[in-house]
């Protein structure tokens, strides 16, 4: 008997280890965040720096917009350049608008890092001048601007918004039929949809595809307005993004422009929200939107009153309709209810109370959104469409197709479908274990909830079965307002940085020596502008950057 209560004894006490419950305050990730201080504006000489990289990111953009006449994601029919004499010329030379894309890309990401000069100062640093938010603003017009107007870049997601908003427009069940069996072959919408996905039914929200069959029936068989529509429902997501992203920051003791340089001025949103038409971009600004009008409930009210409640209510039900754009979001009412939890005593009865308060505005929520759009809940069963693919960015999925062709090399056979049926679950449970952890974390106080929503997405993107780039801002969008240290803050920069330049455009299909060529004459094209500006831009850290010093100019720590 002894034994047993021993035994039991160290099994509840690893369980409370393993959850965060007993961890000593100096060994979890909280203490790898520290508030930024705040620093004078730029000098004279900065401020011809910052016009400068201000030039150089939105030529970027301009080339890269250039470049999409040729080898964006044009449509197939009603291609607005097929024919025009001067225009249509960039998309019968691929390779050289290949290399002016990759050009493009690579001039944005080094302005982007040229500009967190003045945001950041460095990774584990803090600036001696830091921009203001208004000369930020104007710097992400500016880039935004040349791809808002651009074909569509990177995805041809945008076509299956309209051929499934187009099935939802005719009565059709998009949960159940695809673009062929809901359009037929010889669509227009259809004949502009990946052949992977026209026999797939929608794997979007309610919400969403409500929205998009408004446009389809403003729109019609219009393949550029229809676009063009998306695209401003991308823009508004990101401008929610712009609103609620400094109000988070500010939460945690970080420089709102710190926060919207790594979030909102990221080459990822440049060129995947808004370049590539994504609806990542609404349900990202609804999910942040939607913390920030809990937290001011839980955070900013000495009393929680009938004010405190509607702010509480209202956020839950704005992060719900993120939800049902794609379902990924709904993380953040944990997130939340722990706060609440925490607000209300932090005690199990506190959990319960907060989770029971929340489940029912959000189940409220998306009974009324499936209900009143007409499209039901068919939508719950098709959230593992993406599934299919098999990504190289995702762990799971690059672990089981490696270990799978190492099979097929040593003659055992090719077990790659099996393997992911194994990798694939494994990555959900960890993934599981630290989004749990950080709803613990949060309850407990060891960390503030933008900061544990962002870790737990990000452990939810790494180990999903799927991840396209654009996935990745799931995690960095919401750790922008939160990670202050190289450990988080240093992934969330390199990563970005990397895969905005090795992305390839999906409007044409290259060879390789295309590929190579055009690779070739981007970098000498960049190292060669690299050594003429190295006087007339801050490349080197000197006189830019000094070690950061911990201070609350921007609120406490969490």
């Amino acid at each position: 008997m002894a034994v047993l209560t021993g035994t039991r004894r160290r099994f509840v006490a690893f369980g409370r280890r393993a959850l965060g419950l007993d961890v000593p305050a100096d060994h979890t990730i909280a203490v790898l965040h520290t508030d930024e201080k705040e620093v004078p504006g730029l000098d004279r000489e900065e401020l011809r720096q910052l016009d400068r990289i201000r030039l150089l990111g939105a030529t970027g953009t301009v080339l890269m917009a250039i470049a999409a006449l040729g080898i964006g994601a044009q449509p197939v029919h009603q291609n607005p350049v097929s024919g025009v004499r001067v225009l249509g010329i960039f998309a019968r030379a691929h390779t050289g608008s290949l290399a002016m894309c990759m050009v493009g890309s690579a001039i944005v990401v080094l302005a982007w890092l040229l500009l967190g000069r003045f945001a950041i100062g460095s990774l584990g640093g803090s600036p001696i001048h830091r921009l203001s938010r208004s000369q930020l603003d104007r710097t992400l017009l500016l880039w935004i601007l040349p791809l808002s107007v651009a074909p569509p870049m990177f995805s041809n997601d945008v076509y299956s918004y309209l051929a499934q908003s187009e099935i939802a427009g005719r009565g059709i069940d998009p949960y159940s039929e695809g673009p062929v069996a809901g359009l037929g072959i010889d669509n227009v919408l259809t004949n502009n949809v990946p052949t992977i996905w026209r026999d797939t039914p929608a794997p979007y929200g309610p919400l969403f595809l409500w929205v998009g069959r408004g446009i389809a029936e403003l729109t019609g068989e219009n393949i550029i307005a229809g676009v063009w529509a998306h695209r401003a429902l991308a823009l508004a997501g990101v401008a929610l993004m712009v609103w609620a992203l400094p109000r988070l920051s500010v939460r945690c003791g970080v420089a709102p422009v710190s926060a919207l340089w790594l979030g909102a001025c990221n080459p990822l949103v440049l060129f995947h929200l808004v370049g590539g038409v994504h609806n990542d971009a609404l349900m990202l600004g609804l999910m942040l939107a939607g913390l920030e009008f809990c937290l001011r409930a839980i955070e900013d009210s000495p009393v929680f009153d009938a004010r405190s409640y509607a702010l509480l209510v209202g956020g839950a039900v704005t992060i719900t309709l993120s939800s049902t754009i794609k379902f990924t979001s709904i993380i953040a009412l944990g997130f939340v209810g722990m706060a609440l939890a925490r607000r209300w005593g932090a005690g199990f009865g506190s959990i319960v109370k907060a989770a029971l308060l929340l489940a029912l505005v959000a189940g409220v929520t998306t009974v009324a959104i499936s209900t009143a759009s007409g499209l039901g809940f068919g939508w719950l069963y098709t959230l593992n469409t993406a599934s299919a693919v098999r990504s190289w960015m995702s762990l799971p999925t690059a672990l089981g197709v490696i270990t799978g062709f190492g099979g097929v090399l040593l003659g055992l056979g090719d077990h790659t479908t099996a393997l992911l049926s194994i990798t694939r679950p494994i990555a959900a449970l960890g993934a599981a274990f630290i989004a749990l952890r950080m709803l613990v974390a949060t309850n407990t106080g060891r960390l503030h909830p933008v900061g544990a929503l962002g870790v737990a997405l990000g452990a939810i993107v790494l180990l999903f079965p799927v991840v396209q780039p654009w996935y990745l801002l799931w995690a960095i969008v919401p750790l922008a307002a939160w990670a202050t240290r190289p450990a988080f803050r240093g992934p969330a920069v390199v990563v970005p940085a990397i895969v905005s330049v090795i992305a390839m455009p999906r409007g044409a299909e290259f060879e390789v020596f295309q590929i190579v060529g055009a690779a070739v004459a981007s970098v000498i094209v960049v190292v060669l502008f690299v050594v003429l500006t190295k006087n007339q831009l801050p490349w080197r850290r000197t006189g830019v950057s000094a070690p950061s010093q911990p201070a609350n100019a921007y609120g406490v720590t969490s």
